[in-house]
């Protein structure tokens, strides 16, 4: 083994082996992280410019080798045991390094090796500077185009796969003004007044907190549960109740394991040392401060955050398993890609947020009840991404809702500008409980929605069904708010409460037909123009914004 091929091993084997007590991000990393694409950019600027100015230069593939070779190593099983990524890495890495000293003819070869060895390595960015000082640059230039061409077509293609055809629905990208577009969802077919256009699953989803305590509904699937047949958890620190032992089997799985129980965190293929008492006694002091801190503050937001956070920790875990897949309960479970092979994270990379301070207390509890299971799994929270998933629940989270909903909350002491506002047309306040969904986050907002979300199965199902005639390309709509006038409420003191429930829960001024259409015949003049300078503060992540200005592709 050369000293190269040892530099490297030596220095990437020391993260590598971890990778044999728990799961950290793979793919997630190497696909998602901004700082990792913002790199890819800069290094293969400078690798281009030393090239050029250097009288050594040789002749790079081409566009289509790169893509032919990148297509032929996407066809390439990898490796799925610790051991045998380990082995993998080491392999592909020596490798490399044989063929990177023999030849111009061989660039291309010795960097789909290094490539092939970045695909199964957890932190990418790291990876690619010890790359930076061990490859050289001809080949260190392939790898970055490489990698820079997958993640390219991974971002570019993402709609192609999502949503599947079967829905009947699409995401399209729609102009809003002269210099503003945005993705919004379409149908694909016609469809009649009152047809169920499709049904999705949650992603996440979480019972309003006195729900939870009075343990009627499933903390799973939100249904009114049967006293006589509902499944209690003894000592559960956030009074956990169940429908079914589906419901309970499908919550275990995705993320109450991880977040409120004393199990064991890794499967069972995979050997870890026992558990000590002292251990479980931490854990569960972690859980209970954490449970205690939610129902404080009484906000549905940061639990959906720690239910899809551990959702994707057990993703990954169960990626541990030698011939292991996803693992999906079908009935309990999300609207996933029809193909493409994106992971939970695309989904919620896409969709929009609003900009949000996290509380340092919470983060730090969340990392206590994360660490107390297995050390490092904190490394799925920073400052940063945890509130960007704040936000992104705070503008995308519908309110599940029963008959016309329930009229027993109750009433909170948070000043109104400050409470936590849902997708819910019959109110906030009537909802049992809170839940994501990746499809229906795309509906956009119209005080006369073309579609209203419906849960008549009396579950976190969300069935979206057509309030009008609907032909094949029609933008879906619907209400975030009560839009009703209420009964004493003349059409002004209607269309100013609606609208200010959308400044506070959305940050935006309503636009649409009917909002204009009023503000025109009920004369409202300079109140109107008032209104119109609340600008939409919602935003999409840089790693899809950077697609847009760099590639001319769009948000």
């Amino acid at each position: 083994m050369s000293s190269r091929t040892s530099s490297i091993i030596t220095i990437a084997g020391v993260t590598l082996l971890g990778l044999a007590a728990y799961a950290v991000y793979f793919d997630y990393k190497r696909r998602n992280d901004v700082g990792f694409r913002r790199k890819l950019r800069k290094d293969k600027k400078r690798v281009d410019k030393s090239i050029a100015s250097s009288k050594a230069a040789v002749e790079t593939a081409s566009s289509d080798d790169l893509r032919a070779a990148l297509e032929q190593v996407r066809k390439e099983e990898v490796p799925v045991a610790p051991e045998q990524k380990e082995a993998y890495f080491m392999s592909q890495v020596a490798a490399g390094e044989q063929m990177s000293i023999q030849g111009p003819n061989f660039h291309l070869p010795a960097a789909l090796a290094f490539y092939r060895a970045l695909r199964v390595y957890p932190s990418p960015v790291e990876l690619m500077v010890i790359y930076q000082k061990t490859v050289p640059e001809p080949i260190f230039k392939l790898v970055i185009e490489l990698t820079n061409l997958d993640v390219k077509d991974r971002v570019e293609g993402y709609y192609d796969h999502f949503p599947p055809k079967s829905l009947g629905v699409a995401v399209e990208t729609r102009k809003i003004d002269d210099t503003t577009s945005k993705k919004v969802l379409v149908v694909k077919k016609d469809v009649k007044a009152g047809e169920v256009i499709y049904k999705e699953h949650p992603v996440v989803s979480a019972l309003d907190y006195d729900i939870q305590d009075a343990g009627t509904h499933c903390s799973h699937c939100l249904r009114v549960v049967d006293p006589s047949t509902a499944i209690k958890i003894p000592q559960d620190p956030i009074n956990t109740v169940y429908c079914s032992p589906e419901c309970q089997s499908a919550a275990k799985t995705q993320s109450h394991a991880l977040l409120f129980s004393l199990e064991r965190p890794l499967p069972a293929e995979i050997p870890t040392e026992p558990i000590t008492p002292v251990q479980l006694e931490s854990r569960r002091k972690a859980q209970v401060l954490y449970v205690d801190h939610l129902k404080k503050i009484s906000k549905a937001a940061p639990l959906l955050v720690a239910r899809f956070i551990a959702r994707q920790i057990a993703l990954e875990m169960n990626k541990l398993i030698p011939g292991a897949g996803e693992s999906k309960s079908g009935e309990n479970d999300f609207v996933d890609s029809d193909g493409g092979d994106y992971l939970l994270a695309d989904h919620l990379e896409r969709l929009r947020y609003l900009e949000v301070t996290a509380d340092k207390e919470e983060i730090e509890l969340i990392t206590n009840v994360l660490q107390s299971v297995l050390p490092g799994l904190e490394q799925f929270v920073t400052e940063e991404r945890y509130a960007v998933l704040l936000g992104k629940m705070a503008y995308n989270a519908f309110g599940v809702y029963f008959d016309g909903g329930r009229d027993d909350k109750p009433p909170s002491e948070i000043r109104p500008e400050d409470q936590e506002k849902t997708r819910t047309p019959v109110g906030t306040a009537r909802q049992v409980g809170t839940a994501l969904y990746t499809v229906a986050s795309y509906l956009s907002h119209s005080c006369d929605p073309s579609a209203r979300p419906s849960f008549n199965n009396g579950t976190s199902e969300l069935h979206l069904v057509a309030t009008r005639d609907l032909k094949e390309g029609d933008e879906l709509t619907v209400s975030f708010v009560d839009v009703t006038q209420h009964e004493g409420e003349t059409p002004v003191e209607a269309r100013r409460r609606r609208r200010m429930e959308l400044a506070r829960g959305w940050r935006f001024a309503c636009g649409c037909d009917k909002c204009l259409e009023e503000a025109k015949t009920l004369d409202l003049g300079a109140a109107s123009e008032n209104e119109e300078k609340i600008k939409d503060e919602s935003k999409v992540e840089d790693s899809v914004t950077n697609y847009q200005e760099n590639e001319g592709g769009s948000v």
